[in-house]
């Protein structure tokens, strides 16, 4: 293999080395020519409509004079930025972490999310993160690159000096600590394989940028880069984060290259199929043997010729380390649509409403004059203004003439209002006082119209959370978890973790949510049990800083206070004995009826069995009376007597029958 020696650093540059950087550089230059071709025109004009600068091609016609730009579409992409980092950051907690649910241990899952969070918050994620969506609803596509960094901390300490009792010194301590960023890269600095739609699917990623020539030595110094000799270089300002700028400095540039993406293996020295035979699957330099046999990789270049960095994928997922969101996904597309880009066409219809309002001030408000040459002075400049004196060679009335192009339109800036308001609904980002204006349109609807409006904001807003949340939240805590489990295991331990994120919503759908809660707690009224969980919901998807002390005591109000309790057992105790004695009297009174009933039942039946008694007995009697003291003498006599009787008879019988049927009556009554 052809090797190459540089004298000064005394480095090796192989074939290989050479063959690695072309394959690289040729790449990425065709995919940056895919990517200008489509997309550089339309992003310059994106940039210009969002910071108000104004350019000739820009222009809506030929005539048109003045330059304003509304501030519209900065509207919209402003208010977008602030509703998905209200729904990133608004509730303090950056992201939540659940552990899948299979797994039965918790105190890992909560434990990394509290590393986690705090190392987020102590390397600027919040501000990272937005321009990242910044850089999303501007061009489409927003980028973070992970990175990796090791750097030195320095503690305040104090140390009890020997010999010296009761004295210590007052110091520094330094230690290396493992950090990891998110860094924000411009579309423009992003070149990807434009067969792909997504960063994993795509042959290979790379960002290129200018860094400082002072990173790169100390990066070789370090151990990081190779030797090589470095010199500063600068092509020009298409890798500027911005093409604004009038000027862009030059010295002290370096461009640079991080590729990470699939290469040959072959290309790669030291994983050169451990020094066995290559078996060629594809013709020698066919386009297939070109891309065969690929291994993820690390590449760094510097200035498109040096090699400074080259190495199989260090991170133990595999991963690349670059995150991409997209407000809205084109199908089969890797780049997306930003909010400048829903906006466009009414944007260019409010510039161009604008600009003709001002360009016909121009014509009537400012003064013009028809003036006879031929009879001013010689050499006289002529122009208007308060207290000056026009000479005239004549009458100045048959000289000058007031002059006037008609008349201002007032409904042009109206009009331009109601594109305005069109912008804002095409791109869903309404803010407050146009909201009341389109939701109210006119009648006795106009809180139906509210309220239709605002479900509709929560609806969109709901959407773009759950995908801010899908495309980039999920893929950075994974990400950065994944780095700090890697490079510092001693922090972060080595675990089998499948966690899920969760994000908040924004601050329109925050404050229609909360006002509907209110709402169902007036509803509710103040006594229901569900009122305290409510308003716990409130509080906690609010704003307030104490918010965590209020949710602390409503826990607390929540709980039922010992002592009241025991009094309430107490009650509910003596309540039990009441009703337990009532119902103890009242079963001693029904047995006493009871018993009353029996004992009237027995008197009943006595009397019945005495009157039948006394039946038989008169009988008994009324068979002697008729049989005593007869005459003889009269024969029908006896007969007669027979017939009293039976009439005394029956006559008792009916008597003693009404009076068995009354005690049987009052013996039913008793029971009852």
């Amino acid at each position: 293999m052809a090797e190459d020696y540089n004298e000064e650093t005394n480095e090796v540059e192989t074939q290989s080395d050479k063959d690695l950087v072309s394959f690289v550089v040729d790449h990425c230059d065709k995919w940056r020519d895919w990517r200008d071709t489509n997309y550089e025109t339309k992003w310059d004009e994106y940039e210009r409509i969002y910071y108000g600068v104004w350019s000739a091609e820009d222009r809506t016609r030929d005539s048109e004079r003045s330059k304003i730009i509304s501030p519209a579409t900065r509207q919209a992409v402003d208010n977008r930025v602030a509703e998905t980092m209200e729904g990133f950051a608004g509730t303090g907690k950056l992201f939540e972490i659940t552990d899948d649910g299979l797994d039965q241990e918790r105190t890992d899952v909560e434990m990394m999310q509290s590393l986690l969070l705090e190392d987020t918050h102590n390397n600027a994620y919040i501000n990272n993160v937005s321009s990242i969506v910044k850089l999303a609803e501007v061009y489409g596509t927003g980028i973070g690159e992970v990175l990796v960094k090791t750097e030195m901390e320095r503690i305040p300490t104090t140390q009890a000096m020997p010999g010296e009792q009761g004295m210590a010194a007052v110091g520094v301590t330094e230690q290396e600590k493992v950090v990891v960023k998110v860094k924000p890269v411009n579309p423009r600095n992003l070149l990807i394989d434009p067969n792909a739609d997504s960063i994993e699917e795509a042959m290979g990623v790379a960002v290129e940028e200018y860094v400082s020539l002072y990173q790169i030595v100390r990066g070789i110094e370090s151990g990081v880069y190779r030797k090589v000799d470095i010199e500063p270089v600068y092509e020009g300002d298409d890798l500027d984060p911005s093409h604004l700028e009038e000027t862009t400095y030059q010295d002290d540039k370096v461009k640079i290259i991080r590729y990470y993406g699939l290469v040959p293996r072959e290309y790669l020295e030291d994983l050169e199929n451990g020094g066995d035979e290559v078996v060629d699957l594809f013709p020698e330099h066919s386009a297939a043997d070109q891309v065969s046999d690929l291994v993820e990789a690390v590449i760094v270049i510097a200035n498109d010729n040096q090699l400074l960095k080259a190495e199989q994928s260090p991170y133990m997922m595999e991963d690349r380390p670059i995150i991409a969101y997209r407000p809205e996904v084109q199908p089969g597309l890797f780049y997306g649509v930003g909010t400048v880009e829903k906006g466009y066409n009414m944007q260019k219809a409010i510039d161009a409403q604008l600009r003709s309002h001002m360009d016909s001030l121009a014509l009537t408000t400012a003064p013009m004059m028809g003036i006879d040459a031929t009879r001013l002075p010689r050499g006289m400049k002529f122009e208007v203004r308060p207290g000056k004196n026009i000479l005239t060679n004549g009458n100045p009335a048959e000289i000058l003439q007031p002059f006037k192009f008609g008349s201002t339109d007032s409904s042009n800036y109206e009009t331009a209002k109601g594109f305005e308001a069109m912008l804002l609904q095409a791109t869903g980002t309404l803010d407050s006082s146009e909201l009341v204006k389109s939701a109210a349109g006119g009648g006795q609807n106009n809180g139906m119209g509210m309220s239709l409006a605002m479900s509709a904001i929560v609806k969109k807003n709901r959407v773009a959370m759950a995908s801010f949340q899908d495309d980039f939240i999920i893929p950075m805590v994974k990400k950065v978890a994944y780095r700090y489990m890697q490079f510092d295991p001693d922090r972060y331990p080595m675990q089998d973790f499948k966690f899920t994120t969760f994000s908040s919503i924004g601050a329109i759908a925050k404050e229609h949510e909360q006002q509907q809660l209110i709402g169902l707690m007036q509803t509710l009224g103040p006594d229901s049990p569900i009122v305290p969980i409510l308003l716990k919901s409130i509080i906690g998807t609010s704003s307030l800083m104490n918010k965590e002390q209020l949710v602390m005591q409503l826990d607390q109000m929540s709980q039922p206070d010992p002592q009241a309790q025991e009094m309430q057992q107490q009650q509910a105790q003596l309540q039990m004995g009441l009703v337990q004695a009532q119902a103890n009297e009242l079963n001693a009174r029904a047995q006493e009826s009871a018993a009353d009933a029996q004992e009237a039942q027995a008197r009943a039946q006595k009397l019945i069995t005495e009157t039948s008694l006394l039946d038989d007995k008169a009988k008994i009697d009324l068979i002697r009376t008729l049989t005593a003291n007869i005459n003889t003498k009269d024969k029908n006599e006896f007969d007669k007597r027979v017939k009293t009787a039976e009439m005394i008879l029956k006559e008792r019988a009916i008597d003693s029958n009404e009076k068995i049927v009354d005690m049987q009556m009052q013996s039913k009554q008793n029971n009852a």
